[in-house]
């Protein structure tokens, strides 16, 4: 019997537990994956507390971002799928389809291959963060030579997603992150400038870097009160994505920077991706070729078994990582 991680009532990374699961048999459109890694995102953070866009059903599932090899297909998918090395594009209900855990039952339509160069614990580790980073700074965006990028929460892999498309299309990076302690590895990590929020004034900051123009694009995690100094560092014109609420408080209009900048503020989620194929081509394959050339590398903070689930949460949420939480199974 496959093990697999679920919990049994809402809460933090205490409620998961590992259990041995029946083994089951993909139906129609699905695919049996044998999972080598799982990619951790702070969607499973908020699904396992009960405030993400999906409710759990208990006892849950969670898990959304694995790579493995598929070991059989349902009917209505194309069996040359068996035996190759693929990786999970987040988008599939969690309570059906979570993928932490030995094995996994997903939909045909999440898989994507990697590039062979990529480990499968690499490949655990790129779907979210790129994809997101694509959708608010390319195709949104069009970020480009002479923009400038504030990216908050920049040592999360989604973070450092971003820091890496924004300097792959000519731009300049300027990553955010609370103190000091992470600035000279953001700063090997492509980062152009790096502020410690809870040390520096980011809009005087932002001011110096850009010759008083402001920043043209704002990718936020936060949310939360911040938005005021953020929209304080915005260009005129300018547009605040807003992915992610790591804030627990409430998110205020920014009206008295946004009336005269004439400032955007924007809720974005991949989930948008979804929502056209066409377009999910495109970014997809936007990502596999610059990661098959090198110039994407996904960044892994650290690894954890399937048996330290919890931990790996934990540390997970505790924000003193620089990339990918992963946990091999």
């Amino acid at each position: 019997m496959p093990k697999a991680i679920r919990f049994h009532q809402l809460g933090g990374p205490e409620s998961l537990v590992l259990e041995d699961l029946p083994s089951r048999e993909p139906g129609k459109d699905e695919v049996k994956l044998r999972v080598q890694a799982v990619g951790l995102n702070r969607a499973e953070s908020a699904y396992m507390r009960g405030y993400y866009f999906e409710q759990p059903v208990l006892p849950s599932r969670i898990g959304y971002e694995a790579a493995g090899v598929v070991e059989a297909v349902g009917p209505g998918v194309d069996p040359s799928w068996i035996g190759k090395e693929v990786a999970t594009i987040p988008g599939y209900s969690q309570n059906r389809y979570g993928v932490l855990t030995e094995e996994a039952i997903v939909p045909a339509s999440s898989l994507a291959e990697y590039p062979a160069r990529l480990s499968s614990v690499e490949g655990s580790a790129i779907w979210m963060q790129y994809l997101t980073a694509y959708g608010a700074l390319i195709l949104l965006a069009k970020v480009g030579p002479g923009d400038f990028v504030i990216v908050t929460a920049a040592s999360s892999s989604v973070g450092l997603a971003a820091i890496q498309l924004t300097k792959i299309e000519g731009a300049t990076a300027i990553a955010g992150t609370r103190t000091s302690k992470k600035r000279e590895e953001l700063r090997a990590l492509g980062a152009d400038h790096v502020i410690a929020t809870a040390e520096e004034d980011l809009p005087k900051r932002v001011e110096e870097i850009t010759g008083g123009k402001g920043a043209r694009v704002i990718f936020d995690a936060v949310a939360g009160p911040y938005i005021e100094t953020l929209a304080a560092a915005a260009a005129f014109g300018g547009t605040i994505f807003e992915y992610g609420r790591l804030s627990p408080l409430p998110t205020p209009y920014p009206l008295a920077q946004a009336l005269p900048k004439a400032l955007s503020i924007r809720g974005y989620s991949v989930m948008e991706l979804h929502r056209d194929p066409a377009l999910m081509k495109t970014a997809t394959q936007y990502v596999y070729d610059r990661l098959q050339d090198g110039r994407l590398r996904p960044k892994i903070g650290r690894t954890f078994t399937l048996a330290q689930s919890a931990a790996a949460y934990k540390y997970l949420e505790s924000n003193e990582q620089i990339g990918k939480v992963v946990i091999t199974v």
